[in-house]
């Protein structure tokens, strides 16, 4: 049977990606002025003010956010279940694109700061892809780009999120409070049985979110997990439903997010973390051993572990390469996938300390190779053509 569905939630999602990317570049480029303008002490301060027991930041960071990994759960789930990687042989060539593209960039990284043990948590910093920025750029080249290399490049930020949430989950917890987790493990249990039940309504899964939510911040890992594990419980519905969104609460909850996460969600998250005050900083800053690991692992690593694992693939006679893409604009999707904005902004915080010399050393370094992805990848893109 063929499902119509997930390609046109994919097909809306591209599209709302694409739009929120200009509108996150638009709040990046407003927090880079900001912090670099007189009000520079005042942004600063105003993030770091307590809201109840947390900071503003803080609620950025661990409660907008956890909206932000309920949607990539939503989608984790949706494409894996029913959507464009529903079978091996459509995840073999993102797979490993997105395999190749985290651990490259993570062996670039460690070799520029080998020797520095200080520096090795942020190994993981230039592992991610930034989908909404990314597809914005492909959004600005229109026709000139097949739809097929939009799709796989989706698939593999989806990948390669899933990915850096393990890294997060594994990597980035410090201490447990068992007695809290296990409250929060019950409570995915209960959500587990109203899926089980045939529960519909999102009101008790969002409610009961609420509180795994709760329970994870306490516990020591880091909250914005909870997103994730409660959009795994979340029912998708059969597939012969999957035509109409009044049949599946997952759809109904992906498609209410996405506006609102992409125009409202993670544009504060980016004002919020992506200003660094460069005023003062010399040459030696920018290429200091933590920004120039971050920069030549998003800008180099992303191109040789995400190019390379595709050729190998289709090499190998494992996959295709996709329909009416040639080898230069997979070099230029591999080149987009540098584009680490988003996540390793929110993995350079839990790796170094939100503040801290070694975070904002860690922002310039995103931010130079995250820009240079962007140009680059633009630059080969719209100079490519589908026969070459």
């Amino acid at each position: 049977m063929v499902l119509t569905r997930p390609i046109s939630a994919i097909r809306h999602f591209l599209n709302t990606e694409a739009a929120g990317g200009y509108v996150l570049m638009g709040a990046a480029a407003a927090a880079m002025v900001v912090a670099n303008s007189p009000a520079s002490e005042a942004y600063f301060h105003g993030l770091h003010v307590k809201l109840g027991s947390l900071s503003l930041l803080h609620w950025i960071n661990d409660g907008l956010m956890a909206l932000f990994f309920l949607l990539v759960g939503l989608e984790i789930k949706r494409e894996f279940i029913a959507g464009e990687m529903s079978s091996w042989s459509r995840r073999i060539l993102p797979g490993a694109a997105a395999l190749g593209g985290m651990v490259a960039p993570a062996l670039i990284y460690l070799a520029v700061n080998a020797g520095i043990p200080a520096n090795h948590d942020g190994w993981a910093i230039p592992a991610a892809t930034d989908i909404a920025f990314a597809l914005g750029v492909l959004a600005l080249l229109g026709s000139r780009v097949p739809v097929s290399l939009k799709l796989l490049l989706t698939a593999i930020a989806i990948i390669d999120d899933l990915g850096a949430i393990v890294i997060i989950a594994v990597a980035y917890t410090s201490h447990l409070d068992f007695g809290e987790l296990a409250l929060a493990i019950a409570g995915i249990g209960v959500l587990a049985g109203l899926n089980r039940f045939g529960v519909k309504s999102l009101i008790p899964y969002l409610l009961i979110g609420v509180f795994v939510w709760y329970e994870v911040l306490l516990s020591g890992v880091h909250a914005t997990l909870a997103g994730v594990a409660v959009a795994l419980t979340i029912p998708l519905g059969p597939a012969s439903h999957m035509a109409h969104d009044e049949d599946s609460p997952l759809l109904r909850l992906e498609h209410a997010l996405a506006p609102i996460t992409a125009f409202v969600i993670i544009p504060i998250f980016g004002f919020a973390n992506a200003g660094v005050d460069l005023r003062g900083m010399g040459l030696g800053a920018v290429v200091a051993p933590v920004p120039l690991g971050i920069a030549l692992g998003l800008l180099i690593g992303k191109q040789v572990g995400v190019l390379g694992a595709i050729a190998a693939m289709v090499r190998a006679g494992w996959a295709e390469l996709p329909d009416g893409a040639s080898w230069r604009q997979v070099w230029g999707l591999a080149i987009l996938c540098g584009i680490g904005f988003t996540m390793s902004l929110f993995i350079a915080a839990l790796a170094f300390g939100e503040g801290t010399a070694q975070d904002s050393a860690a922002k310039i370094g995103i931010l130079a190779g995250s820009i240079l992805s962007a140009l680059l990848g633009y630059l080969l893109l719209s100079r490519s053509n589908r026969a070459a």
